[in-house]
């Protein structure tokens, strides 16, 4: 849907959301973090069929047709807003934001805990994209917006602790590990270990 057919914007700044389509823009710089739109699931199931980028995200023993794409990101009945990330115009990768739930507060260890926390879940599909500092660009991108326009008092992730990439580049965005989560999340056949990591500014 367009402008023309009455999409609203709100502007905040660095931001653009738009209610009708559901987009967020990152307006400057290079990066634009949009809600998917159906024509990205070719997107996603070229990248979450490229063994690299599984090995990281979902696992090399889950390659994705688009049966399991449309039931994995279009389908989930959860509130995570999922979006991708362009640069340049170009879809590069994948974002998603979401609010912790109680059971998820709990699990966490933030019970009894009334802060707004948000958690994230990203990967940069196009692997000649990295290491050249765009996921930090994306993380500082996201907290921003996460901080300033959805109030939140915390966000945190949950990596895999042989991670390091992942990790080194959330401190780097100003992340701190937490606590350790023993056997918390498969990843090809077998339960490992993460570091509940936390932004608070």
């Amino acid at each position: 849907m367009s402008d023309a057919v009455g999409a609203q914007r709100q502007s905040y700044g660095k931001y653009v959301e738009s209610r009708t389509i559901k987009m967020i823009i990152y307006d400057e710089s290079d990066i634009t973090i949009r809600t998917l739109e159906v024509k990205d699931q070719v997107t996603l199931v070229k990248w979450l069929n490229d063994p690299l980028v599984l090995s990281y995200y979902e696992g090399r023993d889950r390659a994705h047709d688009i049966k399991m794409v449309v039931a994995h990101f279009y389908q989930e009945e959860d509130q995570a807003v999922r979006c991708i990330v362009e640069l340049k115009n170009k879809p590069i990768g994948y974002i998603q934001y979401y609010e912790l739930d109680e059971q998820a507060k709990q699990e966490y260890g933030y019970g009894d805990n009334n802060d707004k926390i948000y958690g994230t879940d990203q990967f940069i599909g196009e692997t000649h994209y990295w290491n050249q500092g765009i996921g930090k660009t994306l993380i500082k991108t996201m907290l921003h917006y996460l901080r300033d326009e959805l109030k939140a008092n915390r966000v945190v992730m949950d990596p895999q602790q042989w991670n390091i990439r992942a990790i080194t580049c959330y401190e780097r965005c100003g992340f701190k590990k937490i606590k350790e989560l023993p056997k918390h999340e498969k990843h090809e056949g077998e339960l490992r270990d993460c570091w509940l990591m936390e932004y608070s500014g």
